[in-house]
Formats: structure tokens, sequence, C-alpha cells
């Protein structure tokens, strides 16, 4: 097991340039982000939040909490925290929406995206997500940065009645 955590370490610092394509700056005004809806729910305003989850991310490639849980319909602000030294994503999905997105980051790790389902986060900062969870059942979440996802950086959520 410390051999695999080495290896995917030593990754990560290898491709530490090109993670960098995020930038240090957060996606675009909420304001400016389409609603769509997703399986797991929709943008929300900020104004709507009903409570805060903070996500607090480290360079072990970890979440924590790795789990949270909401009511359906509700709105919440994660506020997302990257107390590591490198920088780092939270993007909310379902197991096939990340597992496909984390496949095109290793592909292309310099690709730029932001959706309102999404928080990119540089080192020793905090973004803000609000998402309404409209729909009910278990979700995913996860940094999908080339080499993060693979390394096990990944948690989960479920959305009650």
């Amino acid at each position: 097991m410390k051999t695999l955590k080495f290896i995917a370490i030593s990754a990560l610092l290898t491709l530490a340039n090109t993670v960098f394509s995020h930038g240090n700056e957060s996606h675009a005004p909420a304001s400016l982000m389409v609603k769509e809806q997703k399986a797991w729910g929709i943008a929300g305003d900020a104004s709507s939040a009903v409570r805060t989850i903070t996500l607090n991310m480290t360079d072990d490639m970890r979440f924590s909490p790795h789990h949270f849980s909401v009511k359906r319909g509700e709105t919440v602000r994660l506020h997302v925290v990257n107390q590591g030294q490198i920088m780092h994503e939270v993007v909310l999905g379902t197991q096939a929406s990340l597992h496909e997105h984390a496949q095109m980051m290793l592909k292309f790790p310099g690709m730029q995206h932001a959706e309102p389902y999404m928080a990119h986060v540089a080192p020793d900062t905090s973004e803000d997500l609000v998402w309404n969870f409209n729909r009910a059942g278990s979700f995913d979440f996860a940094c999908l940065i080339a080499g993060h996802y693979q390394a096990g950086m990944t948690g989960t959520f479920t959305v009650t009645e």
C-alpha cells in the first residue's frame, strides 16, 4: 500500500506543471454559468443556501469528510478548502460521469473547464460551490485533476427524500 501511495504521489509531482493549467483562479462567477439540470441536482443561488458543509482537500489525495448527506430540495453551500500545496478541485456527479471526465483529463491534462457543479481551488485557499440537491439518490464527488482521481481522491453523497 505504501508503494502504491508513493507511486501516486510521484506521478502527481511529475504532472504538477500541467495541473496548473487550471490556474490559480476560481472558475467563472455563478451568475455567468448556465443552470442545467443534472441527475445529481442543479446550480443553486447563494441566497437560498440553508446550510454550509465544509469539504477539506489535502495532498494525500483525500477529502474530509468523504461522505455527506443532504435532504432532497436542499440548497447547500459547499465550502471547499484546499489545505494542500497543489491545485485540487471538487466535481459533483455520478460515478459514470466522473470516470468519463477523469479519463478526458488524463488525455488532455491542460483542458480548462468550468461548470457550476465544480470548484477549482488553489493551494491554501477556499471556494464555495452552491448546489440545489433536487434529485434523490447516491452520487459521487472527486478531484479530476490528472492523477488525483486515480489516487483515490473521491467521495460520496446521499440525497434523501
